[in-house]
């Protein structure tokens, strides 16, 4: 491959990342909030009296520049020609998320690095989401889908980029340049509608998401997240400096070692949008939908201990609809039942809840005196022994109903449609043929990232075998 799909991936990401600054100030203020807060969390956890410590030098080079986006898209051309636009810069679709299950008629997949290599240089991930045309309304489909015909939102220049890279498997420094400039353009905010106010009132009648697909010329970001190792911290400062916060955090309560992903955000803001009229004129409206989000990611759980977060997640919600509780009783209820999830890492470790990384320790790499050629050793007994340790291999995936609790923050009452988009089932073989391939599993990468790390374990010490 003539060019360096790390890199170009974190300048595309520095590239939106600045775009999106200018669009939409909160945002940078958002993260340079995030950065006080990681400052602050540091230094109370350091203790080190009057030395300030800058969490760039005890954080990965990674968290500064971490972030996912999100984009909503129509049709099958726009999301397999992301595919093949995201795979130039080496990031692939893992995970299916059926958002019918969180109210929304769209499903999705998450686009980005595959390898523990490629995440460490730059994690960039976009959440990405198609509308599911048949469980839209028969009035509304005719109108997406006539809008949907009329829009590009690939410049021909992105395109012939793309397909140089596909067939030469060549990219040159300037095309590398200009495949940023030119793919910038498929994210930029227009304030221009491509549809009528009476169009658009239509489509926001029956879900504001398919408003926000249908009424553009391009699949503008409607939010960039920076990653925190405090979101607490984070949730508190931005309701101090008055940004528009939301209620509560998203996702597993507090812990001592985080699982998965916790969210939290500023509501979507109002937006002067211009909308042509019968007349041909343009007359001024607003649009909702573009929001600041920020993360804190925790470990990545194995399908055991995502089936116990699940079971414990619905027993919580059940009880809280049950009994109508308000947001902070909902976090003291969540904060219960998760009482049940272990909060210890060698629990997690041991009853195989999490995926870790292996590797030797100092008293390890001392294998030739630790005369272990050959043979089998148990994990466990490599592990009491403090011949190998570990540690949690991080989350890189999302949570569809973390996600649906953020967009329902930032919408209106939804529509008609709700009985449709309600009753549907996940449709993977669907969104796998717009795509044009098949979708990772994140469960099997996670396993195999925990492989790897054992097999470089027993190469190193020699072992023919180690048993789970």
């Amino acid at each position: 491959m003539g060019w360096d799909q790390d890199a170009l991936r974190a300048q595309f990401c520095h590239a939106l990342s600045e775009m999106y600054k200018s669009e939409v100030p909160l945002y940078g203020d958002l993260v340079d909030l995030v950065w006080k807060a990681d400052a602050e969390a540091i230094n109370a956890s350091q203790k080190q009296g009057t030395a300030v410590i800058d969490p760039d030098e005890i954080l990965p080079s990674r968290n500064r520049v971490e972030r996912h986006g999100a984009i909503r898209l129509g049709t099958a051309y726009e999301l397999s020609t992301i595919r093949r636009m995201f795979a130039i810069m080496g990031m692939f679709p893992v995970g299916y998320y059926d958002l019918s299950a969180a109210g929304f008629p769209m499903h999705a997949t998450a686009f980005r690095p595959w390898t523990k290599k490629a995440l460490s240089k730059n994690p960039f991930r976009v959440f990405t989401t198609v509308l599911r045309m048949e469980l839209l309304t028969e009035k509304t489909r005719d109108l997406a889908q006539r809008a949907l015909r009329q829009r590009n939102i690939f410049t021909d220049r992105l395109v012939a980029l793309i397909e140089l890279a596909e067939k030469q498997g060549q990219l040159s420094p300037t095309d590398c340049r200009e495949f940023i400039v030119e793919g910038l353009e498929t994210f930029r905010w227009h304030s221009r509608a491509t549809v009528t106010m009476e169009e658009y009132q239509i489509l926001k009648a029956e879900h504001p998401l398919i408003a926000d697909v249908v009424s553009f010329p391009s699949c503008h970001i409607n939010h960039l997240t920076p990653r925190t190792i405090d979101i607490d911290l984070v949730q508190k400062m931005m309701q101090e400096h008055g940004m528009p916060a939301k209620e509560r955090i998203e996702g597993p309560p507090p812990r001592q070692c985080p699982i998965l992903l916790r969210q939290t955000s500023f509501k979507a803001f109002e937006e002067t949008v211009y909308f042509r009229n019968t007349h041909g004129n343009f007359v001024k409206g607003s649009h909702t939908a573009r929001f600041g989000e920020v993360e804190q990611r925790g470990c990545a759980l194995t399908r055991k201990g995502r089936q116990l977060y699940d079971r414990i997640l619905s027993r919580a919600n059940i009880e809280s609809t049950g009994r109508g509780v308000s947001a902070s009783e909902y976090d003291s209820l969540l904060v219960n039942h998760f009482m049940e999830f272990p909060d210890d890492m060698a629990q997690l470790q041991s009853r195989q809840l999490a995926y870790f990384c292996y590797h030797l320790t100092p008293h390890g790499q001392e294998s030739p005196g630790l005369d272990l050629q050959g043979g089998n050793m148990t994990l466990k007994q490599l592990l009491e022994n403090k011949i190998v340790e570990y540690e949690p291999i991080t989350y890189e995936d999302f949570l569809p109903l973390s996600a649906g609790g953020i967009f329902n923050s930032n919408l209106g009452s939804t529509s008609q449609s709700k009985q449709l988009v309600m009753e549907a089932e996940a449709d993977l073989d669907g969104f796998q043929r717009m795509l044009g391939t098949s979708i990772m599993d994140e469960f099997h990468l996670y396993a195999q990232i925990q492989e790897n790390s054992l097999e470089c374990c027993r190469r190193e010490l020699g072992l023919d075998m180690i048993l789970e």
